[in-house]
């Protein structure tokens, strides 16, 4: 077992609920446009936002592109015209104050980060990220966020590691692991820039890539077991 010192955190879906964000979100956005949420337009709305985020993580198109034409889209299935650009400025405020945590993730954020250089590592908007890693109480714990809006990259390019290390004072990537739920985003991310993976897994899902993750774990107490573990082998 290594011994880590930095410790690269994603945000969604392994330390924040952002199916309930988004879900919150959503009901709000279509409130807003006077038309009644239903589960099956849910699906819908979210069938297309994974295929653009797809073609973004695959670098055929820009996360502007992704954000500015999804509400177009959509609402062009249920034949109503939107301005795009406008529902989505809407849709991040609703997004902002969706802060929910998963389980234990204040809890273990809070007793490791005075025993490991703690950073976050996440694709998506600046503005909307921070603010709701500030009203969850998780900000204060991080040493810098690294978005990728801010980047010019996203995960899993290691363009994006490249500009995060640069920033990181004296990083080790010997020491170094990143902890997500994506495995096309932080495995192959992690393994793109040469530093050791831990997949969060949850929902115990088959692992679809050619990469193999060094850790999985199956919720967040795992990995305190993990790093403890690591620790004290250390010794």
């Amino acid at each position: 077992m290594k011994y880590y010192q930095t410790l690269l955190f994603d945000v969604d879906d392994t330390l924040l609920d952002f199916v309930a964000a988004e879900d919150q979100a959503f009901r709000l956005l279509l409130q807003e446009q006077g038309i009644s949420y239903s589960d099956e337009w849910k699906k819908q709305y979210q069938e297309l936002n994974q295929g653009l985020w797809k073609a973004f993580e695959g670098g055929e198109i820009t996360r502007d592109e992704v954000v500015n034409t999804r509400f177009t889209l959509f609402f062009e299935k249920l034949g109503k015209k939107v301005d795009g650009v406008l529902l989505q400025q809407s849709y991040r405020e609703y997004l902002g104050e969706g802060s929910q945590l998963l389980d234990g993730a204040l809890n273990l954020i809070r007793k490791i980060s005075n025993h490991f250089d703690l950073y976050i590592v996440t694709n998506g908007i600046s503005k909307t990220q921070e603010k709701r890693l500030k009203s969850s109480g998780l900000y204060p714990y991080f040493k810098a966020v690294f978005v990728s809006e801010d980047t010019g990259y996203q995960k899993p390019m290691k363009e994006f590691f490249d500009y995060c290390f640069e920033r990181i004072p004296q990083i080790n990537k010997e020491s170094t692991l990143i902890i997500g739920d994506s495995l096309s985003a932080d495995i192959q991310g992690g393994y793109n820039a040469g530093i050791d993976t831990c997949w969060v897994n949850p929902l115990k899902k088959e692992n679809n890539l050619d990469v193999q993750p060094t850790y999985e774990i199956t919720s967040l107490q795992e990995l305190l077991v993990l790093l403890e573990r690591e620790k004290q082998s250390d010794h």
